[in-house]
């Protein structure tokens, strides 16, 4: 009889405990934030201590390159791969800004995590019925001068490849005319790849590439800005250094 190794005694009797008591911790702090700033930027900040405790007591370590961010109180919408539950945590600690993730509405009712995705501005998506709502929120974020995080893979890659890029994402970048931040996040599925449940130390970094315009694009040039983005990310997963490409699509109207 073969024993586990030692990084899956090391998360089950160690790690998910302490990330169990750092969500409750994190969530009752975000929760109870929410009573007097119903924008979100206190829960934010308890996100944020959230994902620097489970990257510290796994043993991430995090480095950013690439192109400057946008200005803090700036929104945009960052797009990035999708290999592991750790991507979350990684972007939340290494994008300063103040950041909302889109997600499926029937996650608001997990407790504590979703129960701060719902009071805390994020942007909960009913996906039998999306359209109107999912542009209400948005403005709605960008009032409070915060940015979204999206998947646009829609699921966590099982092979480390940069899946296809839905379309509806880019769509309502151009509706709401901000710009997307393609962002690729190298070595997190060294950390815990999709369907184990071990993890293990690993260094992760952050890419960030120029910034996509929507402006002068119509609803026709989402597929065309999808793809651009895809292989943005992709190219900066391979070569692990930031890609220069200025504009990813053409006004159909030009």
């Amino acid at each position: 009889m073969t024993l586990p190794p030692f990084h899956w005694w090391r998360t089950v009797f160690y790690l998910i405990p302490l990330v169990t008591l750092y969500t409750v911790a994190c969530g009752i702090m975000s929760l109870a934030s929410t009573f007097w700033d119903r924008q979100g930027h206190a829960a934010h900040h308890w996100a944020r201590r959230w994902a620097g405790l489970i990257l510290s007591t796994t043993g991430v370590t995090v480095e950013r390159v690439g192109a400057s961010l946008p200005a803090a109180d700036e929104s945009c919408i960052y797009i990035a791969n999708h290999s592991s539950h750790y991507d979350t945590p990684v972007l939340f600690q290494s994008l300063p800004a103040q950041l909302r993730i889109m997600a499926k509405q029937n996650l608001g009712r997990v407790p504590f995590i979703g129960w701060h995705l719902a009071r805390a501005g994020h942007l909960l998506v009913d996906r039998s019925k999306p359209g109107a709502a999912i542009f209400k929120k948005m403005q709605r974020m960008v009032g409070q001068g915060a940015s979204v995080v999206i998947y646009p893979e829609g699921s966590r890659t099982s092979d480390g490849q940069v899946g296809r890029f839905k379309g509806g994402i880019f769509l309502l970048a151009i509706e709401t005319g901000l710009p997307v931040v393609p962002i690729s996040v190298i070595n997190t599925r060294a950390v815990m790849p999709k369907g184990r449940l071990m993890t293990c130390p690993a260094d992760v970094k952050v890419v960030v590439h120029e910034r996509l315009t929507t402006k002068g694009l119509v609803r026709d040039d989402a597929r065309t800005l999808a793809k651009q983005a895809q292989q943005i990310v992709a190219e900066g997963v391979r070569t692990g250094r930031p890609q220069t490409i200025a504009t990813a699509a053409s006004p159909s109207a030009s």
